[in-house]
């Protein structure tokens, strides 16, 4: 084995990633939804209009995952979507009044995560975990790069 567990950051980095995922699932599901709908509905509400291909990019699903999510959205009654009226093979979405109805119960919970999650950094602190994160970000995507 090349490096022991406890060096290896990537499971500390899993493992807050894995309790944020699950107290978001917790805070969410009285809305009815799960964390991805969630994020799709959250995206949706700042982009409406917006392409199954676009969302999925900002969800950062693939677009097979995507289409699959928004089928069962729109089954909800929770999102609508419409041929583009000059790109008519270009399908928009947009938030129902009930999908807007879930996303706000949905997300007044979810913001209590992150409002708890924020409340135990200062500032400084939060920035700096900012910058840490994104120096993980960089380092974790090189050597991905690097073993293509």
């Amino acid at each position: 084995m090349g490096m022991p567990a406890s060096d290896r950051l990537g499971i500390d980095l899993h493992l807050a990633d894995q309790e944020l995922l699950a107290a978001k699932r917790i805070a969410v599901e009285p809305a009815g939804l799960t964390v991805p709908q969630y994020a799709a509905l959250f995206v949706l509400a700042e982009n409406a209009g917006i392409s199954g291909a676009a969302l999925a990019r900002a969800c950062q699903v693939t677009p097979q995952a995507m289409a699959v999510l928004l089928r069962h959205l729109t089954d909800r009654g929770l999102v609508e979507r419409a041929p583009h009226r000059w790109h008519r093979n270009i399908l928009e979405t947009r938030l129902t009044d009930r999908g807007r109805a879930a996303l706000e119960l949905a997300d007044d919970r979810a913001s209590a995560v992150e409002q708890a999650l924020h409340a135990e950094f200062t500032s400084a602190e939060r920035d700096h975990l900012r910058q840490l994160l994104a120096r993980a970000t960089s380092a974790l995507r090189r050597a991905a790069d690097a073993l293509d």
